[in-house]
């Protein structure tokens, strides 16, 4: 996403019928760093890479986050309640450029959803599906949608499937080591979602 983002403002909101108001708005490192690692240290969460991570880390990882351009994170709120942390980013500066080959326009993103204190609700995640990629395709430069899950989670791919995307390729996304951030090797699976009217999405 390229246009002008402030911490605590948001930036999309969309009514979904028979659903609620879904809010996007950045993340606040400071404020949100205790509900995120919350959330990415649980089991479910361990396909996120944040198992082992304290508050501290998780607020420094998103604070350098916050100070990238190419690189955003998210609260989503669904009637005022945080429900999910979603992150999108310019193919061309991460690492997946390395795996395969980058086209104009191409946004991935990433996906968390919070954990539920009730019994499952039906179309949950479709419905928030439906919100982000609106969200991205907002942006008239982003032509399509990249996502990388971890190969391994099954459950994701099949979420993707069902949105629309096509699986690309399995690849392995590299190491990176760094004194701001360290991502460790991933097998990963690429998926495409072209933008409405474009060409269908390939890898």
């Amino acid at each position: 996403m390229t246009s002008a983002i402030s911490v605590g403002q948001p930036v999309f909101t969309q009514v979904v019928e028979g659903f609620g108001t879904v809010t996007i708005t950045p993340v606040d490192p400071a404020a949100d760093s205790a509900l995120i690692h919350s959330w990415v240290t649980q089991e479910r969460a361990r396909f996120w890479g944040m198992g082992e991570a304290s508050r501290e880390l998780v607020q420094e990882i998103y604070e350098d986050v916050d100070r990238r351009t190419t690189h955003h994170a998210f609260m989503v709120s669904r009637d005022g309640e945080q429900v999910a942390l979603f992150q999108t980013y310019d193919c061309a500066e991460d690492r997946v450029s390395e795996c395969y080959e980058v086209q104009p326009g191409d946004v991935g993103v990433h996906l968390l959803i919070g954990p539920t204190t009730g019994a499952a609700e039906r179309g949950f995640t479709g419905s928030l599906m439906t919100v982000f990629i609106a969200f991205v395709f907002s942006d008239a430069a982003a032509r399509r949608v990249v996502v990388e899950p971890d190969a391994r989670n099954a459950k994701a791919i099949s979420l993707m499937e069902r949105t629309g995307f096509v699986l690309g390729p399995q690849v392995v996304l590299p190491e990176i080591d760094l004194p701001e951030v360290y991502l460790p090797a991933k097998p990963a699976q690429l998926a495409f979602l072209a933008a409405p009217g474009a060409a269908p999405a390939a890898g």
